[in-house]
């Protein structure tokens, strides 16, 4: 196919290879990062791709008036900004990228993971405030301990890939059938909350997953528990979160993502930063909070560019 006749949009600023190596391929690029997206649904139908990361929910409106759509191309993992159902019904082609920062996840996981259980945030702040608190910073350690993996795609097994260097046994549940690999063991829901001592969720946002995490929930688990969150704020209750840190069924969070964050990741939100659970959540020591930046690596940002470029050509150039 004549590239040339192929209009991209790019809603977002990414790295400069994706406009560039598009470019050279013969495709027609346009920028616009700053207007509305009513502004840009007057327009939209001039173009045949859109290249977004998180601006602005792509809905049915939109689509509507995207009357020569061809393809949707998100920079990131996730589409559920996307009404992807109505997508699809207008043979708009969906394109994401978690191939490319899954490994940024993976490791963001597990540098929580082991500063939560050795205390170093806590155990920085401490020094750094001329407090030398040896007993009361004393760790675990991860050996020997067993981690459940909740959504064994893309950043579900890089994580379960970087606990391989580990004496942990690692479990993994999905919605899908044999999709384990040589770094977990595929089990049920229920044989998860049996035994594992960590919780690691790597889920889409999706109606099943939504307010997963909840008091019924994590009271499934036979042990205490310490947990990560680096998929969607919305899988857990915060509220049921703090209850159970309180009650001490789970033992510590690291969160990458949380309940109340904006849909464009890009801040955090007015009111709700005043609400007694997120006050809980800053000022306890056994909750570390991080703003969405599991996958944002220098290399994640090359990667994730590069994905998207590759799915796009492989669309138009055979």
């Amino acid at each position: 196919m004549n590239t040339s006749n192929i209009k991209i949009l790019h809603i977002d600023s990414n790295h400069s290879l994706l406009w560039k190596q598009l470019e050279e391929s013969g495709f027609q690029n346009e920028a616009d990062f700053s207007s509305s997206k009513e502004e840009i649904e007057t327009k939209i139908e001039n173009y045949h791709g859109i290249v977004i990361r998180s601006r602005f929910k792509i809905d049915r409106n939109f689509i509507d008036k995207a009357k020569n759509l061809q393809f949707i191309a998100r920079v990131g993992a996730g589409l559920e900004s996307i009404d992807c159902d109505y997508a699809l019904s207008k043979n708009i082609h969906l394109i994401a990228a978690p191939e490319g920062n899954r490994n940024a996840v993976g490791e963001h996981a597990l540098g929580m993971l082991l500063s939560l259980f050795n205390n170093l945030n806590k155990a920085d702040k401490e020094v750094k405030n001329g407090l030398w608190q040896r007993e009361a910073n004393r760790g675990h350690e991860l050996d020997g301990k067993t981690v459940g993996i909740i959504g064994y795609g893309n950043m579900g097994k890089a994580f379960a890939k970087k606990l391989r260097g580990f004496d942990v046994k690692v479990l993994c549940y999905d919605i899908l059938p044999n999709v384990v690999d040589e770094n977990a063991i595929q089990v049920s829901l229920q044989e998860l909350q049996r035994e594992a001592d960590v919780l690691s969720l790597h889920v889409p946002w999706t109606p099943e997953t939504d307010k997963m995490v909840n008091s019924f929930f994590i009271n499934q688990f036979a042990k205490p528990f310490w947990l990560l969150n680096l998929a969607r704020g919305k899988c857990v209750v915060t509220k049921d979160l703090v209850l159970a840190l309180q009650s001490e069924k789970i033992l510590g969070a690291g969160l990458d993502v949380l309940e109340y964050e904006k849909l464009s990741f890009e801040n955090l939100f007015d009111k709700e930063s005043k609400n007694p659970d997120f006050e809980y959540l800053r000022n306890v020591d056994n909750v570390l909070l991080t703003p969405h930046i599991g996958g944002w690596t220098f290399e994640s940002h090359e990667k994730l560019a590069q994905t998207i470029v590759d799915k796009i050509k492989q669309l138009y150039i055979s």
